[in-house]
């Protein structure tokens, strides 16, 4: 049977108590080394009490995502989320159009492609426009009801918006990618409006950070097949090595 040092049992009650927790901040707490904490953490995880994630801890379930804010999700490799944000910027050519889909992955990509000198782009995340310099991009943020702290907005009036354009590409989030290939999420809302981006877009890409691969959530996007390329900070700039097939 595993037995918690009192370290951990302290790390077990902090957890609990707020449902997740980055590494940085128990080392920080604990005067210890990240090092030290991961250790910790993949311990307590392989016990089956937490749930590790990249660059943190949470209360053990399948759902722990969804009861994060925006702010802790932020937290969660930051430094994936600016390789996958580069390697878009890098498919992404001046001039396109692009839906760009809410998430903290999204706002990391819309801060690298707003360096470019002009894109017209579309939105349903009020995080991912507040990134681009409106004097050099054409930003629109689609209509609908503000769902959330993320700065997400969803419903029938955001889809059909959606609908009648035509984005170069759709770059999509996801919550986990299933071992059997289904893209999910937790929000129907949110859903609704990652499907109608892809049957619109010419391109539609999924961006995920490899920490989602074999996790799951309520409802499925899409498959995996069904994007034109899955970029993950493993990708390298090229995103036929990740592409579904």
């Amino acid at each position: 049977m595993f037995s918690l040092s009192d370290r951990q049992q302290e790390v077990l009650a902090r957890i609990e108590a707020k449902g997740f927790i980055t590494l940085e901040a128990l080392a920080d707490m604990f005067s210890v080394s990240m090092q030290t904490v991961r250790r910790d953490v993949i311990a307590m995880h392989e016990a089956g009490l937490i749930e590790r994630f990249h660059g943190g801890a949470g209360a053990k379930g399948g759902v722990l995502v969804d009861r994060m804010d925006h702010g802790q999700k932020r937290m969660i490799g930051r430094s994936e989320k600016r390789s996958i944000a580069e390697h878009v910027a890098s498919l992404v050519p001046d001039g396109a159009f692009v839906y760009i889909d809410v998430g903290t992955t999204m706002e990391a990509a819309a801060e690298m492609l707003a360096i470019k000198p002009s894109l017209y782009v579309v939105t349903n995340s009020l995080h991912v426009a507040a990134a681009f310099d409106p004097t050099r991009h054409d930003v629109r943020i689609l209509p609908g009801r503000l769902s959330g702290p993320d700065g997400s907005i969803t419903g029938e009036e955001t889809v059909l918006a959606l609908r009648a354009l035509r984005p170069d590409f759709a770059l999509v989030s996801c919550s986990a990618i299933e071992p059997g290939g289904s893209v999910m999420d937790f929000d129907p809302g949110k859903i609704a409006v990652k499907r109608m981006a892809m049957s619109v877009a010419r391109k539609s890409f999924l961006l995920a950070i490899t920490g989602k691969f074999g996790r799951t959530a309520r409802v499925e996007i899409a498959d995996r097949a069904d994007f034109s390329a899955i970029i993950t900070e493993e990708t390298g700039g090229n995103p036929v090595a990740d592409r579904a097939e």
